[in-house]
């Protein structure tokens, strides 16, 4: 039965009767297209097909349902093409197999054997019926996933049947109509692929786009898109570019013609498109994130899944050009095998040589639009993927608790997204990458049987042990991977605390110290980074020497397996060989990303699943009984540890009505700020209820600004209400402050909020709660840092006229105040002593009547009744404006003080170049490098050399060929050691001296530039340029200079050895030149952009990090998250312009090279070079089928470069700051105990911040007599700070001197002079660290004299309760401590210090009274015989100073004895005292 079928099926043709069965089973006969066997396997894959599309028509006949149609019913231009292309096809099969049947009938009158015809009409009904299925699909095609899989099915069997008929054509020299039409079908088939594929993805698009808004709307019409905000700009015509658009990148002319014309401004780079945007990336994020908790039975699903369930898509895409790359690559083999045949006379058909040429052309054409397609997919991936990640990344430390702070510091969390997020982004570029190379190894190998036979197996198990060889390697690179990250940590963490507390660290001399601790850890960092670019430069060695063991290791078992070796097998395994290359190149690259990678998610899926916040219960719509109540409180334990015994409050009960106006007053560290943070939701461990009801307002203890306007610092986020907001602004007493603003309520304020004093802030932090008109309002001691008078005007305005129908709870240490509230919170050691009003307390507490006997004891009741009902003075309006000119560091009136961050423009050359290569012997270890990698590149021509020209040598024996292949090999082995050594060294050495400038710079650098410069820009550096130095460069810049010398290594070839290519080569190396110039013009602006607007990003990071707890308290998440993700999409236009930019100009450098190569070929056939230089033919095309993969390795290095260079750049910006004076000058020393006297003169000190600028002092001239207690007092902006940064030399005097005990301080070092000087800062700053460490970092005390300190500063008690003692964890920015502990612990550092002039500026303006009393006392004690000056609001404060000077516009007003001031009635002290103590009776009880 089977030999019958057999006959009528195959005739008499070799698989009838008895060989059926071999037939049947040999691979040959399968991927033979002539065969019967393959005829029938592909007669039986189209009747499967021709059942399930006829399934499909029917169920579509049939079905009642009526489809809507889709906005546009037209046919687009590739539908279009393809259905022409594709039903040409079908017409060409049916017409061939009719021709063919007719034939046989006509010539043996039978239609007998079936195969031939009906294989060719089974394939024409088949193309023919997935025409109309296109056609139909287009308007609406209901079983997409069927006609997926059978487009999917047909693309993968075209394709092998299109490598088959090649195969045939090139093995067997026959050719048929048959082949050629299988041939054609692979492009057909990719076509069908491509619409069915492209055409539903629309459909879902706009289908997720709606299932997005559904899932998690923002703001109402505000969140519409972030990328629409600026909807007058042009979007990226990539969002509606053709498909010959698309592939050829025609859309990317427009901005590259503009960057060549011009500069390439940020406000012409397009917009994205919708479906890129951050907001829509994060949303789909999150939607696939909630999709996989609800399936998994585990809370965290894996990250990688959720990656990949995201882009499932667009990695499935990607992957089939990767495909097509692949197969067309491994064409060339085959290519190369042939032309040596064609020289060597042995031609299958007349003109096989043009033949072989267009087919070659053509190959590379298509190869080259498959792998830009390829990168350019992936790359796309990369950036929706590094959107997302930095954007859930800024979403949760919006939401993360206490506990997890910790853990993830605000330098992490910052490497978290400058670091982590941008290695996975890079990672899908890589991806498809694994997979395809190890299907290049195996067709290879296929060739490379085909070529050298049983030695394939040598060259197999050469390639394995390579790569085996790298499994160590890998192994130890994520060891070290992972441990540089955390030292990387460790680093920017210290960067990060000692760049924000910089003017603190000046100070107290103690630049040096943590410049010291930051080199430290930069030596454990730099031990790793020498491990991974050793590891690096071993796995450069192992693979650029791997081609040379495995061609050695074939040959030699060619040789003792007896297999001859001739020109045509010896250059198609040479071949194969260079084209592998490139993927075992790779390969030490791809593994390197992938660890990098996992690192990295690894650490970001870690900070994802941190704990949050839980306690957050706000509930701002209230109905019923709740309108009742705006707060309630019932609580055993608030606590910020888990530990209950450690609680910080216990047993509160607070019921607070609406419109009430509550107290809360106590000792420091009684909880007072706690009880608001667990009001806020911010505590962590709360047992009981804690409920708020309404909108909540929040002012904190130490104000947050927000960089940008005073404007928009007022309305966070709300929009403007023109009435609301001057009113707000009266009753900050913040009118008189805008009038003398330069840019009035428009002028930059800078990071921080640097251009305004210490009391503007607070006002600022005060409007801003005032405008949100909240229910609630939590006022943390928000008077502080004003001015008696300026306290008197907010207190009234703001908290009893501007709240007066709003629940207020005030934290405060100011009794002054207490009368006019419905009720005082007393507190003490975490509980709430009694709640009553303030006549109650005052008769019923013993505890509070010492607070205001402590208040009152401080000057005297004598002097507050005297006093009380004095008159205000006005705030001059040459103050306010002279604040601002002391901090703004500007050279014209129009000129904000924060400036855009600078970048270079245009064309900066080999600048950046010679800058890197400066540093540590780079000229000559680099010189060293490329001299090692040349000869290894002349030694690999050699090589090639010798089996060119002795290869039919009979003379040269084959021992002696090989011998003398293999001696050249083992040399160039040697060079490539000798190279990856040099190379080390370039990397290393140029990274430790850059970060050693780099911080030396940064630690000299004078306070005008960080008050001008946003810390995110700084920290930007220290991050992701500095990690860019560190690995990448080095490595980077080698391999592009190094790929140039290979790439023009193969046109040399190629014009020696076939001249007429000159014709060719010469003008094609001048447009690829034209082309570079062309697009470096705009490449060179997009890279610059990217990197000035990575700073912003992480700027805002940095800033909400900072203020993460006042936008909770706001309920601003969604507008700082808003702001954030348009930021992020800011900095991914450019990223976005730059890599389609860099697939432009490939594209068009691989069509030269393919014709390059063509012509060469060509040239090749109609010199007609004959048998005895087929050597030398094999030889030049196998440099030639490299060419084009070396030329774009070469320019993709050198852009990658490009870009990576601008890190130096920006690094080499911040390395040459201007510094300050020299630390220490020799020669001019002072003696180890200056000053003894402590006696200070200022003589006709004058001071401006810039050379045009206005004088901030204007001839100060006075005496501090050594021993005396000076008090310097002055409204806002009188120069009291100013004179202070003199004394420091902060800021250097214009005409003038300071001289203490008979030394001009501006002749001696800055070290000298600011470690022999004491202070107390205004703004209390702790570090990271133990108490010990705080208190004194530079270990000069022993634990004895600390611990006589601590009880000194009443700290004591609070510490030993602590099981650590010493060593308990002080957080950074000590946020675990209140804010008075913070100033006792600087009080603390003064007092280990015992300088002989010490400084206050306002030391005592967070504690209460009863600890200033304490403190005054300590400070009259312990500094009886010192110098001490003393700068303040609290009059108490410099009652009890031998002088006073009095400060106003700049002057001296009056400098006397307190009480002689105090009976001068003229005297602006005087006016102060008068102001201070009517406060009491101006409060509106």
């Amino acid at each position: 039965m089977a030999n019958s079928f057999w006959r009528v099926f195959c005739g008499n043709s070799e698989c009838s009767s008895e060989v059926a069965k071999t037939c049947n089973y040999g691979f040959l006969s399968i991927i033979d297209p002539n065969t019967c066997i393959s005829n029938c396997l592909v007669i039986s894959l189209d009747f499967l097909l021709l059942l399930i599309l006829i399934y499909i028509f029917i169920c579509r006949a049939f079905s009642r349902k009526i489809i809507a149609h889709s906005e546009s019913d037209h046919f687009s231009p590739v539908v279009i093409f393809s259905a022409i292309f594709n039903g040409g096809l079908a017409l060409a099969y049916l017409g061939s197999g009719i021709w063919i049947c007719y034939e046989q009938q006509k010539a043996k009158r039978t239609i007998l054997p079936l195969h031939g015809w009906l294989v060719m009409l089974s394939q024409g009904f088949t193309w023919l019926l997935l025409d109309f299925t296109l056609l139909i699909g287009n308007l609406h095609l209901r079983h997409i996933t069927t006609a997926k899989l059978c487009s999917t099915v047909i693309f993968f069997f075209a394709g092998f049947l299109c490598f088959s008929s090649i195969w045939t054509i090139i093995m067997n020299k026959t050719s048929s109509v048959e082949m050629v039409l299988e041939i054609l079908s692979f492009p057909g088939a990719f076509l069908l692929l491509f619409c069915i594929f492209q055409g539903q993805k629309y459909v879902e698009t706009e289908t997720d786009f709606g299932q997005v808004a559904s899932y998690a709307p923002l703001q109402g019409e505000e969140a519409n898109a972030t990328c629409e905000e600026y909807s007058n700009e042009i979007v990226t015509p990539f969002a509606k570019a053709g498909f010959l658009s698309t592939m050829s990148f025609w859309w990317m002319n427009p901005l590259m013609k503009h960057g060549r014309k011009k500069v390439l401004e940020e406000n012409f780079i397009p917009q994205l498109r919708q479906a890129d945007c951050a907001q829509t990336c994060y949303l789909m994020f999150m939607e696939q994130l909630t999709k996989r908790k609800q399936k998994g039975t585990c809370e965290s699903p894996s990250m990688l899944s959720v990656l990949f369930s995201c882009q499932k898509k667009e990695i499935i895409v990607s992957g089939l050009f990767a495909l097509i790359k692949v197969l067309t690559v491994s064409s060339g083999p085959l290519f190369l095998k042939a032309f040596i045949e064609v020289a060597e006379g042995e031609e299958a058909f007349s003109y096989e040589g043009y033949a072989l040429a267009g087919g070659l052309f053509l190959a590379k054409c298509l190869e080259s639009f498959s792998e830009r397609q390829w990168f350019f997919s992936t790359r796309l991936i990369g950036l929706q993927v590094r959107s997302f990640l930095s954007a859930a990344i800024y979403q949760k430390q919006l939401r993360l608790s206490n506990a997890a702070k910790v853990t993830h510091s605000p330098g992490m969390i910052m490497n978290y997204v400058t670091v982590d997020a941008n290695r996975i982004g890079e990672f899908p570029c890589w991806f498809h990458q694994i997979w395809s190379t190890c299907l290049q190894l195996c067709l290879a190998l296929v060739i490379v049987y085909n070529s050298v036979g049983l030695a394939t197996v040598a060259a197999l198990l050469a390639i394995i042990l390579t790569v085996l060889a790298s499994s160590p390697l890998a192994k130890l690179q994520y060891k070290y991977q992972t441990k540089l990250m955390g030292s990387r940590d460790k680093r920017l963490k210290a960067i990060a605390e000692a760049l924000a507390n910089m003017k603190v660290l000046k100070l107290y001399a103690w630049e040096k110290h943590f410049d010291n601790v930051i080199q430290v850890l930069r030596k454990e960092e730099s031990k790793w980074i020498l491990s991974i670019s050793s590891q690096k430069g071993y796995q450069l060695i192992l693979f650029w020497s791997s081609s040379i063991l495995v061609s050695a290791v074939t040959f030699w078992s060619c040789y003792f397996l007896g297999i001859p070796l001739t020109t045509s097998n010896v250059f198609m395994f040479l071949g194969s060989l260079r084209i592998l290359q490139e993927p075992i190149r790779m390969i030490p690259d791809v593994a390197g990303i992938f660890i990098e990678a996992n690192v990295s998610l690894a650490r970001i899926e870690k900070f994802l699943m941190a704990p949050e916040l839980e306690n957050r219960n706000t509930r701002p719509v209230c109905e019923g009984k709740e309108l009742d109540l705006s707060i309630f409180i019932s609580d055993t334990e608030i606590s910020w540890e888990t530990d209950s015994s450690n609680a910080t409050l216990r047993n509160i009960n607070l019921v607070v009505k609406p419109g009430e106006k509550v107290a809360i007053c106590g000792e420091v560290g009684s909880g007072k700020s706690t009880l608001l943070a667990a009001i806020l939701g911010e505590v962590p461990n709360v047992k009981g209820i804690v409920n708020v009801y309404g909108k909540k307002a929040y002012v904190s203890q130490t104000s947050w600004i927000q960089t940008g306007s005073i404007r928009e610092n007022i309305l966070f986020g709300s929009p403007m209400d023109e009435l609301r907001y001057q009113e707000v602004l009266r009753r900050c007493s913040l009118v008189k402050d805008l009038e003398m603003l330069p840019f009035g309520d428009l002028t930059e304020i800078g990071e921080r909020g640097v251009t305004l004093s210490g009391g503007q802030k607070q006002r600022v932090q005060l409007a801003r709660a005032l405008y949100q008109d909240a229910d609630v309002y939590l006022l943390d001691d928000p008077f502080s840092a004003v001015d008696a008078h300026t306290a008197t005007n907010l207190f009234n305005e703001y908290v009893m006229e501007g709240l007066s129908r709003k629940t207020v709870l005030l934290v405060t240490h100011q009794v002054d105040f207490l009368p006019a509230f419905d009720s005082v919170l007393f507190m003490t050691e975490g509980k709430i002593i009694r709640a009553s009003t303030y006549d109650d307390l005052l008769a019923s507490s013993q505890e509070f009547q010492n607070l205001v006997n402590a208040h009152n004891d401080s000057v005297g009741s004598d002097r507050q009744a005297k006093y009380a009902s004095s008159g205000k003075s006005k705030t001059s309006k040459s103050e306010i404006q002279r604040n601002y000119s002391e901090k703004q560091l500007i050279s014209s009136s129009g000129d904000q003080l924060i400036q855009q961050e600078e970048r270079e423009i245009g064309d900066t050359g080999f600048k950046p170049y010679i800058q890197y290569l400066n540093h540590n012997k780079g000229f000559l270890y680099f010189s060293l490098t490329m001299i090692c990698h040349a000869i290894f590149i002349v030694g690999q021509i050699i090589q090639n050399y010798w089996l060119a020209a002795h290869i039919q040598d009979s003379h040269v024996t084959r021992v002696k060929l090989l011998a003398v292949f293999s001696i050249i090999g083992c040399i160039l082995v040697l060079i490539l050691l000798i190279r990856s050594f040099y190379l080390v060294l370039v990397g290393y050495g140029a990274s430790n001296l850059i970060f050693s400038t780099l911080m030396t710079s940064l630690i000299h650098a004078p306070m005008s530039f960080y008050d001008s410069t946003p810390l995110g820009r700084i920290l930007s550096r220290a991050s992701s340029d500095l990690s860019v130095v560190d690995l990448d460069v080095a490595f980077k810049l080698s391999t592009a200079v190094g790929s140039f010398m290979v790439a023009y290594s193969g046109y040399g070839i190629l014009a020696t050895l076939t001249w007429p290519a000159l014709f060719v080569i010469i003008p094609m190396i001048y447009l690829t030149a034209v082309l570079q110039r062309y697009y470096f013009a705009s490449a060179k602006e997009l890279m610059r952009t990217d990197g000035t607007t990575k700073s912003l990003i992480a700027s805002h990071l940095a800033e909400s990090i900072a203020g993460a707890m006042t936008i909770r308290a706001f309920g601003e998440e969604e507008q700082f998250f808003l702001k954030y993700l348009n930021l992020i999409d800011r900095n991914a236009r450019p990223f976005f312009h730059c890599f389609s930019a860099n697939a432009w100009l490939i594209q068009r450098l691989e069509i030269l090279c393919a014709i390059v190569l063509s012509f060469s070929a060509l040239a090749m056939t109609l010199l007609g070079l004959g048998a005895s230089a087929s050597g030398f033919i094999g030889m030049a095309l196998s440099y030639g089928l490299s060419l084009n993969v070396n030329v774009v390795y070469a320019v993709q290095t050198w852009c990658l470069v490009e870009n990576l260079i601008t890190s130096v750049e920006r690094l080499e910006q911040y390395m040459h700051i201007p510094s300050e004076a020299a630390q220490v000058i020799e020669g001019h020393r002072p003696m180890q105990n200056w000053p003894i006297v402590g006696e200070v003169k200022i003589c006709d000190l004058k001071v401006r911040y810039r050379p045009n600028a206005p004088l901030v002092l204007q001839g100060i001239s006075c005496i501090f007599e050594g021993g005396q207690k000076i008090g310097i007092v002055g409204r806002t902006g009188s120069g009291k700070t100013t004179l202070i940064s003199a004394l420091f030399r902060l800021v250097e005097p214009t005409e003038g001197r300071i001289i203490i005990d008979d030394i001009d301080i501006s002749t001696i070092g800055l070290h000298d002079l600011r470690s022999r000087l004491g202070i107390i800062p205004q703004d209390p700053t702790l570090f990271s660290g133990s108490v010990r460490y705080n208190l004194d970092p530079l270990s000069e005390h022993t634990d004895q004299e600390i611990w006589e300190v601590l009880e000194k500063c009443q700290l004591r008690e609070t510490i030993c309760e602590k099981e650590e003692g010493l060593s308990c964890l002080v957080m950074e920015d000590g946020s675990n401590w209140s804010l008075g502990q913070r100033q006792l612990f600087c009080l603390g550092r003064a007092l280990l210090k015992r300088s002989q002039i010490l400084v206050l500026d306002e030391a005592t303006a967070s504690i209460d009274n009863s600890t200033d009393s304490i403190i005054q006392n300590t400070l009259r004690t312990e500094f009886s015989t010192c110098t001490v000056i003393t700068v303040a609001h609290r009059i108490p404060t410099v009652m009890d100073c031998s002088k006073v000077l009095a400060m106003s516009d700049g002057k001296i007003v009056e400098y006397d004895e307190p009480s002689k001031l105090m009976n001068n009635d003229t005297s602006l002290f005087g006016q102060l005292v008068k102001e201070y103590w009517s406060r009491s009776s101006n409060v509106t009880i």
